[in-house]
């Protein structure tokens, strides 16, 4: 999906955003989005695992 968009496209994004939301506030924004996929990619490793650790548990049992 982004490699359809191309560098010139993301440099509009960046240059709407800058104008929108103003230079102190962009920073906090992409730290607070950062954070947020962050924790997002931290709680699906952890489902993945528990998941995991299920199915090797049951096909223990089984055995």
């Amino acid at each position: 999906m982004l490699s359809s968009i191309g560098i010139p496209g993301l440099i509009l994004i960046l240059i709407i955003a800058l104008v929108i939301f103003g230079p102190k506030k962009l920073p906090e924004i992409g730290k607070a989005t950062g954070q947020t996929l962050k924790e997002f990619k931290k709680a699906t490793n952890d489902l993945t695992r528990d998941t995991d650790n299920e199915e090797k548990t049951s096909v223990n049992k089984k055995c």
